[in-house]
């Protein structure tokens, strides 16, 4: 009898029918499994399979258990490590070796964050500080950097390894390098002692960034009052308020939320002052130098010469966009129409609405969650033969009943990996759209197989109700296919090493994929195999999608100079210790890379949280922009469910992880070596108004 149920509940979910309104909408398994509530279990008595299946984590205890088992191995894997002959057996055991204490620090990292339950998120966090104090003494360990060493310093050993391995076994030596293993006891101590500081700094700053300013509620005029949160006779300020109409309550949250916090400021000046100090005694010129070492770019130098030559680039149209700002003030405020920077954000949006009339709620109706998966399974379907699978979870396996499970599987392949779907906003759940790797791919030896990778992907959607399924403005459509570009990098590679899966490669090369993905969600071949209207079932009108992608270049240059002046600011903070403060640098770097006046007493600077993550990267999301755009012109643009296309892109970028050089990648793409004048062009023609779309509105 059981087993009939389960066949008849499997028949329901393969013709489930979803009423919305008077239309009947047909969903595949993968649509209903977002366009549906999920059934509550009815067994209680189903044995917890722990969250990822991993057993030990059925309960927050279990994080100490698995942590224990992770630690115990690990000493078993630096025995052999240490002591095992130089070769490929060498790389093998460091990768074990990563790959053990990946497996609970990813997972970990990700609860820690993200789990409802406070024991759990707690367990997590001890987990993370446990197994983060082992890695820093294992990247000072001698002993092992010998064994590594011996192998490196042999040419006739390493002119038998196949280019993979090598490149690992580089990238592991790296890792000692920028620890300071080459430095005598006394420096390599220093370097320790810096590491820990920085941790400590990193964490402080980043928990500072987002605090909210207050200020006396009587400095506030009483009508402007309500936009803010109430403390008392206080008011708190913990935003930009950026799309407010008002111009006043955008310069009021702007010059409050911006005031300098003294203790903030040190914090920040000691860190980068300590970033500074251990690049040089590790052997860089700055953190700059260390940080970019691996990276399409290289130096500090070919950024700043990327970020140079692309403002001079966009110079006119930059001045252009602030005169059409500056001129929609004067019409919306004629007593106050000087633009100042809490302007931009909110009138470029005003003139993209007025010109394009892109309100999101015209477009929502057409980007039901379900539909916008069905469209990235055909889309995956048709450019790797590969499909998304709902999956039904099993007890204890995830956090929140809410998440959905996908396998990705392959025509000819099979199952290459997990991914888990956090998309819906809950209590205490962090507002960020973003992507974790919670196990890397590898190639198993004792086991003779591969290890799937597994990930999960978290946005802020509303959940579906009984009248509707979660509709998607185009941003949240555009962000649904930028994280899932980043699980498709970890799912589709098949790289011998964990070390260098996935995402785990360049930070300027790591957002390619993603930002790819982008443009096929702009495409209307792509976005007319999923986009009906959830009530009528019409197709979302093609001049709609049209007017959406042209209303992106409005304001662009300027979009864009905002984000050249974050990245010349982060690189200028990484460089060289200057004799002025953070303040000081800021004011010079908004004069000369972003155009708009500096504001007295504001330090925008210790709201830039990406100087932790990004520190002397920021200017990544660029450079990958502008390698994502020419890909997308030579190799999609034409035909953006090209099978070929899609097989060659899979075979020469998303492959190999971070085990090959960026740079070669995109060449082996490209089929030609790009220059940093090709990245600027192709980030300016991004601009060009398409008239295809002119022609298309003067005729529907």
């Amino acid at each position: 009898m059981a087993a009939c149920k389960m066949l008849l509940s499997l028949k329901k979910t393969r013709s489930l029918f979803s009423r919305f309104g008077r239309h009947v909408t047909t969903w595949s398994p993968v649509g209903a499994a977002f366009n549906v509530k999920p059934h509550k279990r009815l067994d209680i008595v189903e044995k917890t399979v722990g969250l990822f299946g991993v057993p030990e984590l059925s309960s927050p205890a279990g994080f100490q258990v698995a942590t224990k088992s992770a630690l115990l191995n690990t000493e078993k894997l630096l025995a052999k490590a240490c002591s095992c002959a130089p070769g490929v057996e060498t790389v093998n055991t460091f990768d074990e070796l990563s790959d053990g204490l990946c497996k609970v620090a990813d997972l970990a990292d990700f609860i820690k964050v993200a789990h409802p339950d406070p024991a759990f998120r707690e367990a997590a966090e001890k987990s993370c500080i446990e197994i983060g104090t082992v890695v820093e003494k294992l990247n000072t360990n001698v002993e092992l950097c010998k064994s590594l060493k011996n192998l490196l310093d042999s040419p006739e050993i390493v002119a038998k390894l196949d280019p993979d391995t090598r490149r690992v076994a580089e990238l592991f030596m790296f890792d000692f390098e920028i620890s300071g293993i080459h430095l005598d006891d006394k420096l390599r101590k220093e370097a320790v002692a810096l590491h820990v500081k920085l941790l400590d700094l990193n964490h402080e700053f980043l928990v500072g960034s987002h605090m909210p300013n207050r200020i006396a509620r009587s400095a506030i005029p009483e009508h402007l009052q309500l936009h803010f949160a109430s403390e008392g006779s206080f008011l708190q300020v913990g935003g930009l308020h950026a799309d407010s109409p008002d111009d006043l309550v955008r310069e009021i949250a702007y010059r409050i939320y911006l005031y300098p916090n003294a203790d903030l400021m040190e914090c920040l000046e000691e860190l980068l002052k300590s970033r500074y100090q251990l690049a040089k005694l590790v052997g860089y010129e700055s953190f700059g130098h260390r940080a970019l070492k691996g990276t399409m770019a290289k130096t500090p130098e070919t950024v700043m010469n990327f970020l140079q030559l692309l403002t001079e680039k966009l110079s006119e149209r930059t001045a252009k966009d602030f005169k059409m700002m500056s001129n929609m003030k004067k019409k919306l405020n004629p007593r106050n129409a000087e633009l100042m920077p809490w302007d931009h954000p909110f009138l470029s949006g005003v003139i993209r609405a007025e010109r394009y009339n892109i309100e999101p709620s015209l477009y929502s109706p057409y980007f039901s969650l379900g539909g916008c998966m069905e469209g990235l399974n055909h889309l995956f379907t048709q450019l790797y033969g590969v499909s998304l699978m709902s999956e039904q979870s099993s007890a204890g396996e995830v956090w929140n009943e809410d998440v959905r499970k996908l396998a990705v599987v392959h025509e000819t392949e099979g199952l290459l990996g997990y991914i888990y779907c956090d998309f819906f906003n809950r209590p205490n759940k962090p507002h960020q759209d973003c992507h974790f790797t919670i196990r890397g791919g590898r190639w198993c030896q004792t086991a003779g197989q591969y290890q799937l990778p597994v990930v999960v992907l978290m946005l802020s959607l509303p959940p579906p109700s009984k009248r509707a399924p979660t509709l998607l403005t185009p941003g949240m459509m555009e962000n649904l296919f930028h994280e899932m570009g980043h699980a498709m990098h970890s799912m589709l590679g098949r790289t011998r090493y964990q070390h260098v899966t996935g995402t785990r490669c360049a930070t300027d090369f790591a957002e390619v994929p993603s930002i790819l993905m982008e443009y096929f969600a702009s495409d209307y071949r792509v976005i007319s195999h999923f986009a009906r209207h959830y009530e009528t079932g019409q197709p979302l009108p093609e001049s709609m999608v049209a007017r959406l992608c042209e209303s992106k270049k409005v304001c662009g240059a300027a979009d864009t100079q905002l984000q050249i002046f974050y990245a010349a600011l982060d690189q200028v903070y990484h460089g060289r210790p200057q004799n002025r403060s953070s303040t000081d640098i800021l004011m010079e770097m908004q004069q000369k890379f972003y155009g708009l006046p500096y504001t007295p007493n504001t330090a925008w600077q210790l709201r830039f949280s990406h100087l932790v993550g990004y520190g002397a990267k920021y200017y990544s999301y660029l450079m990958s922009r502008a390698v994502a755009s020419m890909v997308w012109r030579q190799c999609f643009a034409q035909d953006p469910l090209n099978r070929d296309m899609g097989e060659r892109y899979r075979r020469e970028m998303l492959a190999h992880g971070g085990a090959k050089e960026p740079m070669l990648m995109v060449e082996g793409m490209l089929q030609r070596r790009p220059s940093i004048e090709d990245f600027v062009d192709a980030l300016v023609s991004e601009l060009d108004p398409n008239f295809e779309t002119f022609i298309m509105d003067s005729e529907s």
